[in-house]
């Protein structure tokens, strides 16, 4: 026997030699899938788009600015205006045609109350468009 299994007076070393024959046999496996499964991924149809001359719509929706100090105090376009005013005023603004967005700016002390009537309030008359507007956060 060539392997000298039975010569028991041979120390044998570790062996040193890594056999990369299997891993080598997965990664071409590995590589025939991904090719044969890469025409699958792209599900693309190709259409023939109509194509039309219609300008962009030019007419932009307003933008209301909704100011909250942290008295409370609520603010329109930063003139100060009582609960009765904002509720007309939402009223109005809800019947424009584009509806305007609502941009709410309010004091980190503001309570939520506050906050949460002003948006039941533009909910209630049917505005749509609510942007939350916060300072960015200052580099040290």
């Amino acid at each position: 026997m060539s392997f000298g299994a039975f010569n028991h007076h041979r120390n044998p070393g570790p062996m040193a030699d890594i056999n990369v024959t299997p891993m080598v046999d997965v990664m071409l496996v590995l590589l025939v899938i991904f090719i044969l499964s890469a025409p699958m991924l792209s599900n693309a149809v190709k259409l023939e788009l109509p194509s039309a001359d219609a300008g962009a719509s030019s007419q932009q929706a307003a933008s209301v600015l909704l100011a909250i100090d942290g008295a409370g105090q609520i603010y329109w376009n930063n003139d100060p205006v009582d609960s009765a005013a904002l509720e007309a005023r939402l009223e109005q603004a809800a019947t424009l045609s584009p509806q305007p967005e609502l941009q709410l700016r309010a004091d980190k002390n503001t309570r939520y109350e506050v906050v949460a009537q002003v948006m039941a309030a533009a909910q209630q008359q049917g505005l749509t468009k609510l942007g939350f507007v916060t300072a960015p956060k200052k580099e040290k």
